[in-house]
């Protein structure tokens, strides 16, 4: 996760290593990551495959907020979502500031 020098913007990667959307039975046409909560829906359609000698191997989504609104909802969802997975958020080590380039969770 990054998040500009004034908090506005940034962007969130996952990364999904050898997802069920990426296997031969299932490849199919994929539009975008829906992150749903009780709050609503996020979307963003910023989805790419990676292969690795010619074989899909991951799906990298990226989710981009422009606003601190955007970013305080999204880390509503990845809160809830960490506390309903056992994962927990490591930000930048010695890092107060606002750009938090390296945060990440991890599991509990």
């Amino acid at each position: 996760m990054t998040r500009s020098r004034d908090g506005r913007t940034g962007q969130a990667i996952f990364i999904f290593e050898k997802p069920q959307a990426l296997a031969p039975e299932s490849m199919g046409d994929i539009g975008g990551m829906y992150m749903l909560d009780e709050e609503g829906q996020m979307v963003t359609r910023e989805v790419n495959a990676r292969f690795v000698n010619g074989q899909p191997a991951a799906l990298e989504a990226t989710y981009t907020w422009k606003t601190t609104a955007d970013f305080e909802r999204f880390m509503r969802f990845a809160q809830r979502y960490a506390d309903s997975h056992d994962l927990g958020f490591a930000g930048k080590e010695g890092d107060d500031s606002v750009e938090n380039q390296g945060d990440e969770f991890t599991e509990a």
